[in-house]
């Protein structure tokens, strides 16, 4: 089976198309920020219409790439979030509704976040310009502030106060999580450090569910954010950021809000 296809300029005015002729979105300006009537649209677009392209064709349309190199259940599709010029979302050809669903911790799963990283390729290509290591970020909302059913992880520039607070405090952020001395857009995050080559060995997703086991709170509520980070003495990592919110309260975690969709960090490139 093909592994993964890719798709230009042309196919983003057929998803445009196809998405206004389906009315899946029609009227509305953005996926991941308007509260959507059918909160499976982002389902429906991978298994309805991107993989059986892939499948039939080798044409992953309307996402920008298919993998299906472990099968259907095991695969992923790259799609364009229709908000910002960069964003892009890894969404699973499984069906896993959320950060919440114990599918998301199933053994023999891909490690989603690897690939997501891997995938910062079509940020670079729509900004235009090479991006420095700590200007992109990963983030997965907590399931009271999503509008999607699907999980989806989004893929963006980092905001430029994010990247200039984390790269100030990168010493202070260790292998075990702590939690932050410093508000980053208005939340406190709890954060730990991963090598560049860890990412390939530790899913995101298992060291969060073994830190809040030990805490007895589980992970609807929890926001997740990876962030390339390079330290002092040039090394390459990762920053992983959790944030859990209190929708009982009123406060919900929203890691989505330290990626900036209009990548204004590609200008101090």
């Amino acid at each position: 089976m093909r592994r993964h296809g890719r798709r230009g300029h042309s196919s983003v005015r057929r998803w445009v198309f196809w998405a206004a002729v389906a009315g899946l979105v029609a009227g509305l300006s953005a996926i991941s920020t308007v509260a959507l009537a059918d909160r499976n649209v982002l389902w429906t677009i991978v298994h309805d219409r991107c993989v059986p392209n892939e499948e039939n064709h080798q044409d992953p349309a309307p996402c920008e790439a298919v993998d299906l190199a472990g099968g259907e259940s095991r695969g992923y599709a790259i799609l364009k979030d229709r908000v910002g010029a960069t964003q892009f979302l890894l969404i699973p050809t499984r069906r896993i509704s959320g950060i919440e669903s114990p599918d998301a911790l199933a053994p023999g799963l891909p490690n989603y976040w690897e690939a997501a990283w891997e995938a910062r390729r079509f940020v670079e290509a729509r900004a235009k310009r090479p991006l420095a290591w700590d200007m992109i970020g990963l983030a997965i909302n907590s399931a009271p502030s999503r509008t999607q059913d699907q999980l989806h992880i989004h893929i963006d520039c980092v905001r430029p106060e994010v990247r200039s607070a984390l790269a100030e405090h990168i010493g202070d952020i260790g292998p075990q999580w702590t939690e932050l001395a410093f508000e980053l857009r208005g939340r406190h995050y709890s954060a730990r450090r991963l090598e560049a080559a860890e990412l390939a060995k530790e899913d995101p997703f298992q060291l969060l569910a073994h830190r809040l086991a030990g805490a007895g709170e589980d992970m609807a509520a929890e926001s997740l954010v990876l962030i390339g980070s390079i330290s002092a003495d040039g090394g390459k990592g990762f920053i992983l950021l959790a944030d859990h919110g209190a929708p009982e309260r009123g406060i919900f975690a929203h890691g989505e809000d330290l990626l900036d969709h209009d990548c204004t960090v590609a200008d101090q490139n």
